[in-house]
Formats: structure tokens, C-alpha cells, sequence
């Protein structure tokens, strides 16, 4: 089992590059599966956990800033497909399911790395 000390510090690195907008979810869900060993469904759990503490001080300090009327079918959108891809992914085996993440972070590393801002 990992000490305290190395879980304290990696999950505040994670939480901040989370802050960036890096991908501290993915490397999360990374760290809890690879090195620590934990199930493909508890890591996502955690993961979901990990990120509703800022998710809500985010929300208090950016209130006004929210165009709410295009953020509400967002949540809505955003709720009924994690709601069928729970479903979903109750019928496939955890190895396709961590072989399928596998490649969604792979496309979305290359395609951060070919980003081209449009305003500059």
C-alpha cells in the first residue's frame, strides 16, 4: 500500500493539474488503476468525487459569469448520457472498457498537441 505522503501528493499534483485543464481526471483514473491497482469502477467513482469539491467552489466564485440558459441542456445532455453510458458499459468486459479509454486518451493527446488557438 502506498504511504499517505506519496497519496497526498500526488493527488494534490493531480488536482492541479486538473486546475489547468490538463486532464487530472484521466491521469487519476490512470494512477488509481495502474500503480495502485484498483478496479476500473471504484477509480471512476473516485474520479467523479475527485472533481465535485472544485466543481463547486468554481461555480460560487464564477456565478454571475454563467450563461446558465445555455449551461442547463448542457447538465441535462450531459446527465442522460452518463446515465446510458453506465448502462452501457455493464455489458462489455472491463478490458475493452480500459482499452477503449486507452485510446480516447491517445486521440485526445494528440489532438491537444495539434490545438491552434483560432483567435491568435
Amino acid at each position: 500500500m502506498q504511504s499517505l505522503a506519496l497519496a497526498i501528493a500526488v493527488s494534490t499534483a493531480l488536482g492541479f493539474l486538473s486546475g489547468l485543464g490538463v486532464g487530472g481526471g484521466s491521469l487519476l483514473i490512470l494512477w488509481l488503476t495502474g500503480p495502485l491497482g484498483w478496479p476500473q469502477d471504484q477509480a471512476r467513482a473516485v474520479n467523479l468525487l475527485f472533481f465535485l469539491p472544485g466543481a463547486a467552489i468554481a461555480t460560487f466564485l464564477r456565478r454571475k459569469n454563467i450563461p446558465w440558459k445555455k449551461l442547463l441542456p448542457a447538465i441535462a445532455a450531459g446527465w442522460l448520457c452518463a446515465w446510458g453510458a453506465s448502462l452501457l458499459q455493464e455489458r462489455f468486459p472491463e478490458e475493452w472498457l480500459r482499452r477503449a479509454f486507452g485510446v480516447l486518451l491517445i486521440f485526445t493527446g494528440i489532438r491537444e498537441l495539434r490545438y491552434k488557438d483560432r483567435n491568435s
